[in-house]
């Protein structure tokens, strides 16, 4: 309140510059700033100042409540009486001024216009409870914009800002709103309780965490401490050494001086000599000479190549602190046996579902409980909001996701109270398309006799049997075998659909894709025992068909897979397909996808451990389309399972 009236005061301050004649100059900006009491940031309040904003009654009230109750010790005095003047029990309004019961009776007699004027209890507040137009002053807001959720006045309706807005009538949005914050307060009380579980929650964790940030203190401390003793033994242990070995190399330097000292004129081992030479004695100068000679010669070898007994320098005793010292500089909080876990990209996958695995590197330290957070990677927004789920297990399966989008993982994991760092984030790619579920068709055109389809039909080998040793004699022709055909039990006739599948690593020569059923049809009542692979649209080889391939949609598309490679088709309606025959060759990716847009009348393959399409074409989808397999030679390919709900929950032990 005191900000406004500051507000206030300088605004009528420059009203009453105005009305004296004084103008600004017109290239000083019209423009008040006010002080924000949340962000504390000045607000400009544009060329009417704190006239452009609407007066706060129901705020002025709770303020002057709150002054009266603070002004009751000191009495509002009248303004008309005679002094001493007597206590105020009213205050008029149309007067502004306060009376005493008997001035009020002389001054507002009963039967003149006086006695309508409008009087309250004691006060000194006089300003007029009527909310004005900001931008008509002189008119009475009377209605309420349901757009912009504020008072107009009929001028603003008829031909201002607010002509084309909705407006109602002040009564009734004052019912609706006075419903909308009954029931809001309502619901606030009958949460009372909850409020207050909540606070004392707040109040212990706030103790809780002052005490485990003291013993955290503590222990920090005591780690150091213990740095310290082991940073002060070594250093003791290490001054011992230099000082040993100062010692042992100050002994043999001073042997070696007291031995050269021997050596000179009148000392030692000469003077003795001198004394020898002196002996007149034959025997007995023999007798000690020899011995003595020995010693000189030693000395004189020595003499020649001198070398102290001792080094002076220490260079073997410099204390290397470069890695501690970069390990102390590194020292930092850790998980308090807490690893960090860390998702296997390998056994992660997505499909109809996304399946996150992870472990612990280190195998030890595993957590209690684990948070596995994960949100979309979206250009247009630079940092999504994480969506979390607890998981008490390692693997964890999350489901309504987005197709053909990208999503990033993280886990970390907790034992009681303590949680370990966030994981490397891992980012998979969801299925361009819902994934369409189907299964190998074990009747339509299957060959029991070539070809192997197990129990649950999801599974199906090639198996060299009779036949292909009948056609073995042939291979000096330069002839294929025949292509054993098996399609899927589910046939597509619109929208958007993904699947995928695997091929055993020694699968010599497997063409999929999608057909039509008119196509189906064709291949199974003509069906030859022998077929070139010049015949054959896609077959990856270099073969004349594909160089008069008839550039025209066609109600099929296959591509060659085979000998860990994945073949492009060399006639493709693609612009931007490879011509040369090494562009066309690229490694088998372990798992292949394709989507089938049958509205678009398009069919793309996909490298589907990383979504990455590898070849998009055309194709006529006017029919109902199946997922087409062919097999020739030794051969195996195995649906993509789709991944359950519960899908390898609650099963650590075998991770």
């Amino acid at each position: 309140m005191d900000r406004i009236d500051r507000a206030s005061r300088s605004a009528s301050q420059r009203k009453s510059l105005e009305w004296r004649g004084w103008k600004r100059n017109s290239l000083t900006p019209r423009t008040t700033t006010f002080p924000c009491p949340g962000c504390r940031h000045d607000i400009e309040l544009g060329e009417r100042g704190i006239n452009g904003l609407f007066r706060n009654f129901t705020l002025e009230t709770i303020v002057e409540r709150y002054r009266q109750a603070a002004r009751a010790a000191t009495a509002i005095m009248c303004d008309l009486c005679k002094p001493p003047p007597q206590e105020s029990t009213k205050s008029c309004m149309d007067c502004s001024a306060s009376y005493c019961n008997e001035c009020f009776k002389i001054h507002h007699p009963w039967g003149t216009l006086k006695a309508q004027h409008e009087y309250v209890g004691p006060t000194t507040n006089f300003r007029p409870k009527i909310l004005m137009c900001p931008e008509h002053e002189m008119e009475r807001v009377n209605m309420y914009c349901e757009l912009c959720r504020r008072p107009v006045c009929h001028l603003c309706k008829l031909g201002g800002t607010h002509a084309n807005h909705r407006v109602t009538t002040m009564s009734s949005a004052y019912k609706i709103l006075k419903e909308k914050l009954s029931k809001d307060i309502d619901y606030l009380i009958s949460k009372e309780s909850q409020v207050k579980s909540q606070i004392t929650e707040l109040g212990l964790l706030m103790k809780e965490t002052e005490c485990n940030g003291e013993r955290a203190k503590e222990e920090a401390s005591n780690c150091f401490d213990k740095l310290f003793e082991v940073l002060e033994e070594r250093r003791a242990s290490a001054l011992r050494a230099i000082e040993a070995s100062k010692m042992l190399r100050l002994e043999k330097l001073k042997s070696q001086r007291e031995e050269y000292q021997g050596l000179l004129e009148n000392n030692g081992l000469v003077g003795y000599a001198q004394e020898v030479l002196k002996e007149t004695d034959q025997s007995c100068f023999v007798q000690t000479a020899k011995q003595l000679h020995d010693r000189i010669q030693k000395a004189t070898e020595s003499l020649k190549s001198f070398r102290p007994a001792a080094q002076a320098s220490f260079e073997d005793f410099v204390v290397d602190v470069t890695k501690p010292q970069e390990a102390l500089t590194d020292l930092s909080f850790h998980s308090s046996g807490v690893d960090i876990p860390e998702i296997n990209e390998e056994q992660s996958k997505m499909y109809n579902k996304a399946l996150i695995c992870w472990d612990h590197p280190q195998r030890a330290g595993s957590a209690d409980t684990y948070i596995l957070e994960y949100r979309k990677v979206n250009k247009e927004e630079a940092n999504p909001a994480w969506q979390e789920t607890e998981v008490l297990s390692k693997s964890k399966v999350i489901s309504d996701l987005d197709t053909n989008s990208s999503y990033a993982f993280r886990v970390r994991g907790y034992k009681g109270s303590i949680c370990s760092p966030w994981s490397r984030e891992v980012i998979l790619h969801t299925p361009p398309a819902p994934v369409f579920s189907f299964l190998f068709d074990d009747k339509c055109g299957y060959n029991s006799e070539r070809l192997l389809l197990n129990a649950r039909r999801n599974s199906v080998e090639n198996r060299a049997g009779f036949p292909l040793l009948l056609g073995a004699e042939r291979l000096q022709a330069g002839c294929y075998t025949t292509l054993d055909y098996i399609v899927g039990d589910t046939g597509i006739v619109k929208g958007k659909h993904f699947w995928a599948f695997r091929l055993e690593p020694y699968s010599y020569l497997v063409k999929a894709g999608v057909a039509s059923d008119s196509k189906i049809q064709e291949w199974f009542h003509n069906s030859r025992d022998l077929t070139s692979p010049r015949y054959e649209q896609d077959s990856g080889h270099d073969s004349g068909s594909e160089d008069i391939f008839v550039e025209s949609l066609q109600p099929f598309t296959l591509v060659t897979l085979g000998m860990k490679k994945f073949f492009i088709p060399k006639a493709s309606l693609a612009p931007a397909a490879p011509k040369d025959s090494v562009n066309r060759i690229l490694p088998m990716p372990s798992c292949i996808g394709i989507c089938l847009d049958c509205d678009k009348g398009k069919v793309g393959f996909y490298d589907a451990d990383r979504m990455k399409c590898l070849y998009e074409r055309q194709v006529d989808c006017s029919g109902k389309m199946y997922p087409a397999f062919a097999l020739m030679g030794s051969a195996g390919v195995h649906l993509e399972e789709t991944i359950a709900a519960t899908y390898l929950e609650y099963q650590d032990e075998d991770m």
